[in-house]
């Protein structure tokens, strides 16, 4: 498993990442097995959200509940976690009020004294940075977050945060899979007039982030679009699969290693955040963390998939 650690901190992680938005109903032997799976193949950093569950941290205390970590145990795992996006509305709060309720409704779920990174959501536009900097403040330095970043924010959302807090933002958690690669590829055909995939809709987010040390940690690195399913095996993507099952043949790996190489192999030094739930699929996909794809191999998948290479 390929590790790096995390910008301005001694946070090593593996860049590929179990997400756990869908184990509120997993028992805890299946939660246990999913995790110990994760473990197994070199994935020591799991991913979730206040709002992930049936209720509020319902996620964060399911898996605290299962795993009853001692604390070498959770020493031992990189536990990051997401605030800002209300389901009333919904909405989204940025207060520092809501950051710092978040957060200690993360704490007890979990069962941790600490969290080592918390994430930003989805932007609000009602954000006060200030705010925000007083809240990641007063959690720095009780030692309850250990660093900070961003979900599906803009550069300038990105920039006008950082003028205002002190700590760096060390990710910022995009969707990205081979077939819903805007942020990649707008740059490849960048001046191409006429054509739709030349439009630039996220303000250069993929050098922005390489730029300033952020870690990309593609989500719904599977999906065809949002939430539309998977294109693993889908039959609207009969050429795309083509390519990747001969290549997983050729590597003598599963297909779902190839698409995680597709992301992993990119040199912003991405995190590949996986949403399965069955074991499988994890192992399956933690192959791809050091899946040596050429530059042949992988424009062929990216030209495989409707993207335009001119």
């Amino acid at each position: 498993m390929k590790t790096f650690t995390l910008t301005g901190t001694d946070i090593v992680v593996p860049n590929v990442v179990l997400g756990l938005m869908r184990i509120q109903d997993k028992s805890d032997e299946e939660v246990r097995t999913l995790v110990r799976t994760a473990r197994d193949a070199g994935i020591d950093f799991v991913d979730h959200a206040d709002i992930y569950g049936a209720e509020l941290h319902g996620c964060e205390r399911r898996f605290a509940e299962a795993m009853n970590l001692s604390s070498s145990e959770r020493a031992e795992l990189t536990i990051q976690t997401k605030c800002g996006i209300v389901r009333d509305g919904p909405s989204f709060d940025f207060s520092y009020e809501h950051i710092i309720e978040s957060v200690h409704g993360s704490l007890a779920a979990l069962g941790t004294d600490y969290i080592d990174v918390l994430l930003l959501h989805r932007p609000d536009t009602l954000m006060e940075p200030e705010e925000v900097a007083r809240a990641f403040d007063e959690l720095a330095s009780a030692g309850k977050v250990r660093a900070f970043g961003v979900s599906n924010h803009t550069p300038g959302q990105v920039d006008l945060l950082r003028r205002y807090v002190s700590q760096p933002l060390v990710a910022n958690q995009l969707q990205l899979s081979i077939t819903h690669a805007n942020l990649i590829a707008q740059g490849v055909a960048a001046n191409m007039g006429g054509l739709d995939q030349s439009v630039d809709r996220d303000g250069g987010l993929l050098e922005h982030c390489r730029l300033h040390d952020m870690t990309i940690q593609a989500w719904s690195p599977f999906q065809a679009g949002f939430f539309t399913g998977s294109f693993l095996g889908s039959p609207e993507y009969p050429e795309l699969n083509a390519v990747i099952d001969r290549l997983a043949a050729t590597y003598d790996m599963p297909a779902i290693a190839v698409a995680t190489a597709w992301i992993t192999r990119h040199p912003a030094q991405m995190q590949v955040v996986l949403g399965t739930t069955t074991p499988e699929r994890v192992a399956g996909a933690a192959q791809g963390s050091e899946l040596p794809l050429t530059r042949a191999e992988w424009y062929e998948i990216f030209r495989a998939a409707g993207h335009t290479v001119p």
